[in-house]
């Protein structure tokens, strides 16, 4: 699941002197964070669970799912209009989304007396089934850190992260036979930062990859809260411009140069990397690589560490077996690449409404 940013930095004077659409509702994105990351409500039932699972990781923030609630189940289907066909053929990254979501659900599910189980049913086009029974109500540990947690795809602060903690995401990311590997020596993320940048090469020079890159680009405020979705200038670190200004200036801005020194400050100012393979190359075993994402993301976040995902390398099918070799993991697939460290947040992401999402049964 990649988010990508895009480099506005050389153009962002233009912003002050070029007007923006305004939506009506909400009026500024600053109210949107407000209504999107609110504190989640035990008393809103399952419903709030599924607003639990729209704040999950997903791949360009797409949001590619669709929710069924009956009875004491929970079904998450992909939403096939939502795919990414040139970055995602094969739907990996929609189906370790669903992963994500799935395990926000499984996070949240005891603040309402719930315990949630997980099944994947692998039949085309596939989907998430999540079981819920009664328990005792309590807060689960890592429930909090929904509303915290975000990919952060900006620089950290280089600092090194300690043994203990370096456990614990480990142990977190490490679910359901999902193996999480995790790298701290500078000359292995130094190779991997290599695997991207080579990545990140060739999909800069594919044009299909890039027009649809493109088309999940939120340029300014007004087109973010319009729509609810996609990459959002703010939530890139990155100035907002209007729509059309910035298609016209993109060239300028989003150059193969300029996007592989930000990936080298990013990872060189990481203090590690993680891994995520899962022992399944199916539908599975995507959403199992999703979920062990997910808890291990929301893990860090309780340790106040961030993370962002570097997925060139597994989303460029020549070079997806060149890692694996170099990770020493056979024909097992890599799954996830994700950089973590200590640094400053940015403004969250926005994301659409439950009655956008959820179907009738």
């Amino acid at each position: 699941m990649n988010r990508r940013s895009v480099l506005f930095g050389t153009v962002a004077m233009y912003a002050a002197r070029m007007p923006m659409a305004r939506a009506s509702q909400p009026s500024t994105y600053e109210e949107a964070v407000h209504l999107v990351w609110r504190p989640l409500d035990p008393a809103r039932g399952a419903r709030e669970l599924v607003r639990a699972a729209t704040l999950a990781a997903n791949s360009h923030n797409t949001q590619p799912w669709r929710f069924i609630l009956s009875d004491n189940v929970i079904t998450i289907r992909p939403d096939l209009a939502r795919r990414c066909p040139v970055v995602d053929p094969d739907d990996h990254h929609l189906f370790a989304s669903l992963g994500c979501a799935a395990e926000n659900i499984v996070q949240a599910a005891p603040m309402l007396g719930l315990n949630a189980n997980v099944a994947v049913d692998t039949a085309n086009p596939g989907s998430v089934s999540i079981a819920l029974d009664r328990t005792a109500p309590s807060r689960h540990a890592l429930a909090d850190a929904i509303m915290q947690r975000q990919c952060t795809r900006a620089k950290y602060d280089g600092r090194a992260v300690s043994s203990e903690d370096l456990r614990t995401v480990e142990t977190a990311g490490a679910l359901g036979g999902v193996e999480c590997f995790i790298v701290t020596e500078r000359s292995r993320m130094e190779a991997i930062l290599d695997y991207v940048i080579q990545g990140n090469t060739m999909q800069m020079r594919d044009p299909a990859f890039m027009a649809e890159l493109i088309s999940w680009i939120r340029f300014n405020d007004s087109v973010a809260i319009e729509r609810l979705d996609g990459l959002a200038a703010r939530s890139s670190g990155n100035p907002a411009l209007p729509a059309w200004l910035a298609r016209r200036l993109l060239k300028f801005a989003l150059t193969e140069k300029g996007e592989n020194d930000k990936y080298a400050e990013h990872v060189r100012s990481s203090a590690g990397i993680a891994v995520f393979i899962s022992p399944r190359n199916d539908k599975a075993g995507w959403v199992a690589a999703g979920r062990a994402y997910q808890r291990f993301a929301l893990q860090a976040t309780m340790l106040g560490i961030r993370n962002a995902l570097l997925n060139q390398p597994v989303e460029v099918s020549s070079l997806r077996p060149q890692i694996a070799d170099y990770l020493g993991l056979g024909v097992r697939r890599p799954d996830l690449i994700v950089r973590f460290g200590r640094g400053a947040s940015l403004p969250p992401s926005l994301r659409r409404p439950v009655t956008a999402v959820i179907d009738a049964s």
